[in-house]
């Protein structure tokens, strides 16, 4: 393929010859081959292909059949009641209905009770936002037989009986219920749409069967993306060339942390196989327990920190004494400021998603939707990054604010070195490739999706506007 006319991210017009999946020549001008395919970029940004250092590919696909249970789209209990009421009159009886989304703010702390005063006759799950917590009604308990087998994270009253809380079931929902994975061709298309060529898939319980149906999904070309895949210790090397195993994924809940040695040795285990960690910290006691035990076991490169939604001046200190990399969710503050301004101390609202604070400490940093817990566009998060307002409009850490290009390396860098320089277009490098329909300088103040053209990956269109 021929691209002509395209602004470099030097600002120079430039032609580009694409073979082999890879950037072959770029030049001031070159003649068209015969037969040679041509898309003419007419003066609009090329860019390498987004890259979203952490979402989750299969629950993003779950989504896309599952009843929005939180704001935006929900905002109190009675339009939660009433979507339960039209969800179960248009599924056939006896099916399992599943929500997704859920805050407090909607309806307070659910359990069974109020889920079983809302929906008696049919099994119910809810995913709460944070993706940490599922809430079932009686029919999904029984249904599951908790009684005679209940997983780790069942949540029991004063009288020993299931509250209908199950904290990090997604494993034993997905074992219990035989899911197989949903198809991917849906998020594959809507990612490409926004210029994504690339993932990181940050979810913790990847193994075996996970890289087996990613690896298939990649075969079949629902995913046209390449995917860095994080997951458990038991995650093989990958089956397809697309697709590359990446960090042991790590999980802390404040609430129940673990056992610090046993920490630590898990830790050092993955390094000794070459495998660096990734580790989900969202509060300030987290931050500082997996610091702590990244120091005691020693860092290794690729060694990162998940979300660090919390980092005040103690927790950067940390953070700057050791070779990490934080990934961070920028598009939380937008789509979650409004709530954070009314239920986090306001002396931590400077310390919330933080961006040029990491920059400041020289602490690398990149940026992931943590999707489908956040949206799933990196030009949303590009633009909370770079205004820090809420819907409401409210600024939260202005002084985190980032330019549009510094906004846009979040999402550019390479998958196994996020917070990295930017991916050169350079004769050889693969050709994943962003096109917008605009020159930069006028698509830097909107930093919209809508002004993708076109998205290569491994040099074939992707999508096209």
């Amino acid at each position: 393929m021929l691209i002509t006319r395209a602004e470099l991210p030097d600002g120079a017009l430039c032609d580009l010859r694409i073979a082999r999946g890879r950037i072959q020549t770029i030049a001031a001008s070159l003649p068209r081959r015969n037969g040679e395919p041509r898309l003419d970029a007419a003066g609009g940004a090329l860019l390498p292909g987004l890259h979203d250092h952490h979402l989750h590919l299969f629950a993003l696909a779950a989504v896309r059949h599952s009843l929005r249970c939180g704001p935006p789209a929900v905002q109190d209990a009675q339009a939660l009641r009433d979507g339960l009421t039209r969800a179960r009159a248009s599924s056939p009886p006896r099916t399992w209905l599943r929500g997704v989304g859920y805050h407090e703010s909607v309806a307070g702390a659910l359990d069974r009770r109020q889920l079983d005063a809302w929906l008696p006759d049919r099994p119910l799950r809810i995913q709460h936002r944070s993706g940490a917590l599922w809430l079932l009604n009686s029919q999904a308990l029984d249904r599951l037989d908790v009684q005679r087998d209940a997983p780790p994270g069942l949540e029991r009253d004063a009288h020993g009986e299931p509250t209908g809380r199950l904290w990090r079931g997604d494993s034993w929902l997905r074992e219990r219920l035989g899911d197989e994975p949903p198809p991917l061709a849906e998020v594959g298309r809507a990612l490409a749409c926004l210029g994504v060529t690339g993932v990181t898939d940050a979810t913790p319980s990847n193994g075996p069967s996970e890289a087996a149906a990613l690896g298939l999904a990649l075969e079949r070309g629902e995913l046209p993306q390449r995917v860095h895949l994080m997951g458990n210790a038991k995650l093989p090397d990958p089956p397809h060339p697309r697709l590359t195993r990446g960090p042991l994924k790590l999980v802390l809940d404040e609430p129940r942390l673990p056992d610090f040695d046993t920490f630590v040795a898990a830790i050092a285990a993955a390094h000794r196989e070459g495998r660096p960690v990734a580790i989900h910290c969202v509060t300030r006691s987290e931050l500082v327990f997996a610091t702590t035990a990244l120091r005691e076991a020693g860092c290794r490169a690729g060694d990162r920190i998940e979300h660090a939604a919390v980092a005040n001046g103690a927790g950067l200190a940390l953070l700057a004494q050791l070779p990490l990399t934080v990934v961070t969710q920028p598009n939380f503050v937008a789509e979650r400021g409004d709530a954070y301004r009314r239920e986090v101390d306001p002396a931590d609202h400077a310390h919330l998603y933080r961006c040029r604070g990491f920059e400041r400490a020289g602490i690398p940093f990149a940026g992931g939707t943590d999707a489908p817990f956040g949206e799933p566009d990196p030009w949303a998060a590009m633009r909370a990054a770079v205004d820090r307002r809420t819907r409401a409009g409210h600024r939260l850490g202005p002084d985190e604010a980032l330019t549009p290009e510094r906004a846009l390396a979040l999402f550019t860098s390479p998958p196994q070195a996020p917070g990295a320089a930017p991916r050169a277009l350079a004769p050889g490098a693969p050709a994943d490739l962003c096109l917008l329909d605009r020159p930069w300088r006028i698509a830097r103040r909107e930093l919209s999706g809508r002004s993708v053209a076109a998205t290569l990956c491994g040099g074939r269109i992707a999508w096209r506007a």
